[in-house]
């Protein structure tokens, strides 16, 4: 069985009006998708953010007629000034569920850390292996600012210390402070998917009892040798108070989701209460440790 695609590629603006066509010509689904590599991070919850390039895609039965459905869509195109460019494509039916597996394999950070989808054998048995499967909250260690604590972690001495994972997504940075010898984490997020993503990972991971996931209102703020945020540069600056308060006399803070640009302004920031800075680069992303006074 084949499909029918029709992609726009359009602004942000004229985007979700493309979509509401496209639904309204009976697409089976239709899809928005970054068309300039420039991603929209932390959107607002329950808002639809799009990018100033967005492709559109509408995805129809076979027998769809698509040239009269291209030709109102020029017409929709005139009537709103709208500057847009399109074409077809033929998608044949296959097996998604495979292919989307497919495209994950395990990844090793640092000497013996390994993140691993729940469907595949590790590569390395009796290293420390994480099963995680990719799921709505972010965090399974492909991006560089999250394979960069995940590097850090893997080499630390990490025995019988405490963990808070501030902003923790899927869980992945308190399960893998645990799986290297911390004695208990916090995983705290505004999040209440990522906290229910942290628990199920936990459960995977068979270290529910040593992970505390909550929401940022309900946490205790109970100092810790680790502080880890892998959040973003604006968050971080305006957390300052809150993870200086986290984080024990003599103890480390892990910051991340920082470009290289960002890096001195939000070192500026947390002087007053860290020293012995040190930063890690990875493509255009940094990673800022620090020890607290």
């Amino acid at each position: 069985m084949t499909w029918k695609q029709l992609v726009i590629k359009t602004n942000e603006k004229d985007a979700e009006v493309f979509g509401v066509f496209f639904e309204a010509q009976g697409a089976i689904s239709v899809t928005y998708s970054d068309n300039a590599d420039t991603p929209v991070f932390e959107p607002e919850k329950g808002a639809l953010t799009l990018w100033p390039n967005t492709n559109v895609t509408g995805l129809f039965e076979t027998h769809t007629d698509l040239p009269t459905i291209i030709k109102q869509m020029e017409a929709l195109s005139c009537y709103n000034h709208a500057t847009t460019t399109y074409h077809t494509e033929t998608v044949e039916d296959k097996d998604w569920v495979r292919a989307w597996m497919d495209d994950f394999h395990p990844i090793k950070f640092g000497r013996r850390l390994w993140i691993c989808p729940n469907w595949l054998e590790p590569p390395e048995p009796l290293a420390v292996n994480i099963m995680l499967d990719p799921g709505l909250a972010f965090g399974t260690g492909t991006h560089p600012t999250t394979a960069m604590c995940l590097q850090w972690l893997d080499g630390q001495e990490m025995a019988d210390k405490t963990l808070t994972d501030y902003g923790c997504g899927s869980g992945i940075l308190a399960i893998a402070g645990i799986k290297l010898g911390a004695k208990h984490a916090f995983a705290v997020d505004i999040d209440e998917q990522a906290i229910i993503a942290t628990t199920a990972n936990a459960e995977k991971n068979r270290v529910t009892s040593d992970i505390s996931a909550c929401l940022v209102d309900e946490h205790i703020d109970e100092p810790t040798d680790v502080v880890i945020a892998n959040i973003l540069s604006g968050p971080l600056k305006s957390l300052y108070p809150t993870l200086a308060k986290l984080c024990k006399s003599g103890g480390t803070l892990v910051l991340s989701g920082i470009l290289k640009e960002q890096a001195l302004e939000l070192i500026d920031t947390y002087k007053p209460s860290f020293e012995a800075f040190s930063i890690e680069h990875n493509d255009e992303w940094v990673r800022i440790a620090a020890t607290r006074k």
